[in-house]
């Protein structure tokens, strides 16, 4: 899940890795969702930031969170995820 603020916006060049990434492993074992934190409640721990969040999901439990848009560590931490 690519955590935002309305004011600065969901992640865009991140969206192509993802795309990627599911492309080569099929697309029932990875999904991806945008979230504006000021709309979830569940997620006001992380208005207020500037950089970018990324939350990652297993059986509906958070099991990784990956601060800011670096490529190489969510590609990493997605393949070890999966």
């Amino acid at each position: 899940v690519d955590v935002f603020q309305a004011w600065c916006g969901p992640c865009k060049p991140v969206v192509n890795l993802f795309q990627k990434i599911r492309n080569e492993v099929g697309s029932n074992l990875l999904h991806f969702a945008v979230a504006e934190v000021d709309s979830i409640d569940a997620l006001g721990k992380y208005r207020g930031q500037c950089e970018p969040i990324f939350l990652f999901y297993t059986g509906g439990e958070l099991v990784a969170a990956v601060r800011g848009a670096d490529a190489p560590l969510l590609q990493k931490t997605i393949l070890e995820q999966l």
